[in-house]
């Protein structure tokens, strides 16, 4: 059964165009089964580190969690090649959600592109930081028609106004939709992609 839903994130040397993926995170969600988590690091051969920004790296703990640095024994190490047909393959047909998922779908696609493989997820993406302020504007809306009673007042209406209204705070979105930020490993690619995914299932009502 094709997927229906991939809650993805990525790792990268740095924030630019040209940047290489050196984590990826998915889980995929088929009609038929329970959400399936898969993992991989891209090894360092393939990452070309000669054009990476420090700071990205320091900020996902490249040096203190990437196999062939941290001396750590995985199986999940494996050529870039192998990385992106494994991910193709996971994500066909699927919409892909994540935190600013744009980003991770342009580095995977022009990392795809270069190893001859045609990127075929589905075109409409899903930002769950979009989803939990559109979620948290109409919750605000009801209270302030009075539609949910006189409980919770209009002070958290204006509230939910102001934590929807851009420039976002991403922790502060999950944490008015009912997710604890800080209960993820944050900025490691399955812990992202299982935030993500509980941050999508706590707006839409679904399985978390």
């Amino acid at each position: 059964m094709s997927a229906l839903l991939a809650f993805l994130d990525t790792e990268t040397t740095s924030l630019r165009p040209d940047r290489r993926v050196w984590e990826v995170g998915l889980i995929v969600r088929t009609p038929d089964g329970p959400d399936a988590e898969h993992h991989w690091f891209v090894a360092y051969e393939d990452l070309d580190l000669g054009n990476a920004d420090p700071m990205a790296l320091k900020i996902g703990k490249f040096y203190d969690r990437h196999p062939d640095y941290a001396s750590i024994a995985t199986a999940d190490r494996a050529s870039e090649r192998i990385v992106m047909r494994a991910v193709e393959e996971h994500t066909r047909g699927a919409h892909l959600v994540g935190a600013v998922p744009n980003f991770d779908a342009e580095v995977l696609g022009a990392r795809m592109r270069a190893h001859g493989l045609c990127p075929s997820w589905h075109y409409h993406l899903c930002d769950v930081e979009n989803l939990a302020a559109g979620w948290l504007s109409a919750f605000a809306a009801q209270i302030e028609r009075r539609e949910l009673g006189e409980l919770p007042g209009p002070e958290r209406a204006a509230q939910l106004r102001a934590i929807a209204a851009p420039p976002w705070d991403s922790s502060e979105l999950s944490r008015a939709v009912g997710v604890e930020p800080d209960e993820f490993d944050r900025h490691t690619a399955l812990g992202d992609a299982r935030w993500a995914r509980d941050i999508y299932d706590a707006v839409t009502g679904g399985t978390r």
